[in-house]
């Protein structure tokens, strides 16, 4: 915890000694990125080559994409060591992508500073702090007793501190109470304020409401805030959608929120995924929706979402990736699951690049696809 607050002290004394010369022109550029986000724009797909080798290890299960200092990071939610993340050199413009190159892999350290035994840890999300260390998750191994986490890694890899997780996102032995097994902490976003953090759930808690099915249910995520003391602080609830299609009754069948980005105040970007097996097409539905949580009622020391009466977020759709099925490769939207805003392009609108998880092809022929989206 204590590298936390150095990072975060560190940030707030950085603040305070910026010159009054410069307070209108980072006013400025905050305003333009906080503004309203209207409509997103598909620009292009990149497909980066199945089973690809890097350094020796596969390129694939790219779960998280985030861009800093002209840097693209993405971590790979491999199960078997090394744990790691990936580098790349990623050039577009306002035509389409020119080049998707892999340039460096990092392996993510355990709390010893020795690498992870096969199993121990499920990455699902990166993050680049406004410090410079990699913020990142782990879904754990509910069904094998393994707890989630988040944590603080160098950006070497090497561990510098752990956060406080909430009771609730821990493993339970009641079956009626805690997360469920491959729905836990999959997104992360640094905050719009530069101080904090969000972490999102993919699943509803048990004992906050059923998984989503074909029909409408009332099956609330939550995503939560973590503070400036690396504690898990406000929650918000979010409504997933139901299941979009089903393939027939033995389908294995799933709904949920795999990455959030706050590009304001309490308004987030969330990438929503439904998946059902049997499909030619990959049966991956994806959407974007405009999220604002201002009004959303603080769910945090809520024990139970059940029949509650609170106020959860509202969510505006934005982008359904099924209007450019067309335009994919093979017709297939894959298992889009990394979000992060880019560099502007030319005409100064943001650019929006996004990820798909390959399952390194271990349930048949995926891809390791990237969307290029411009922002309006």
């Amino acid at each position: 915890m204590k590298d936390f607050t150095l990072e975060i002290l560190g940030l707030l004394i950085l603040t305070t000694v910026i010159s009054c010369e410069h307070i209108d022109e980072i006013m400025g550029d905050a305003k333009s990125q906080g503004e309203d986000i209207t409509s997103l724009q598909f620009v292009d797909e990149y497909v980066l080559p199945d089973g690809s080798i890097y350094a020796g290890t596969i390129v694939g299960g790219l779960s998280a994409i985030d861009y800093a200092d002209g840097k693209w990071y993405m971590i790979s939610d491999d199960a078997k060591a090394p744990i790691r993340f990936y580098t790349a050199d990623i050039q577009f413009n306002e035509n389409g992508f020119e080049n998707v190159v892999i340039n460096g892999v990092t392996e993510l350290l355990n709390g010893s500073n020795l690498p992870f035994a096969d199993g121990e840890v499920d990455p699902e999300s990166i993050r680049v702090t406004p410090g410079g260390s990699l913020l990142w998750s782990s879904e754990g191994n509910i069904k094998s007793g393994i707890d989630p986490f988040v944590r603080l890694a160098s950006a070497d890899g090497s561990y510098k501190s752990s956060i406080s997780l909430s009771e609730k996102f821990k493993v339970s032995d009641d079956e009626n109470r805690g997360p469920r097994h491959n729905g836990v902490i999959e997104g992360l976003s640094v905050a719009y304020d530069k101080v904090g953090y969000w972490a999102s759930m993919e699943l509803p808690l048990a004992q906050d409401g059923v998984e989503p099915i074909v029909e409408d249910t009332d099956s609330p995520v939550r995503i939560a805030y973590i503070n400036a003391s690396g504690a898990f602080g406000k929650e918000f609830a979010y409504e997933l959608d139901p299941i979009a299609r089903k393939f027939d009754e033995t389908a294995f069948t799933v709904n949920g929120v795999v990455e959030i980005l706050e590009y304001d105040t309490d308004k987030f970007l969330v990438l929503e995924r439904s998946f059902s097996t049997g499909y030619a097409d990959g049966g991956n539905n994806v959407k974007i929706y405009d999220v604002d949580a201002s009004k959303a009622a603080d769910v945090s020391g809520m024990d139970s979402l059940k029949d509650a009466d609170y106020i959860k977020a509202s969510k505006k759709l934005l982008f359904d990736f099924e209007s450019v099925r067309n335009q994919l490769t093979d017709g297939v939207v894959d298992n889009i699951e990394g979000i992060t805003f880019g560099p502007e392009l030319e005409n100064g609108n943001r650019s929006l690049v996004l990820v798909a998880d390959n399952n390194f092809s271990a349930f048949g022929p995926q891809l390791n696809q990237f969307i290029l989206l411009e922002v309006k």
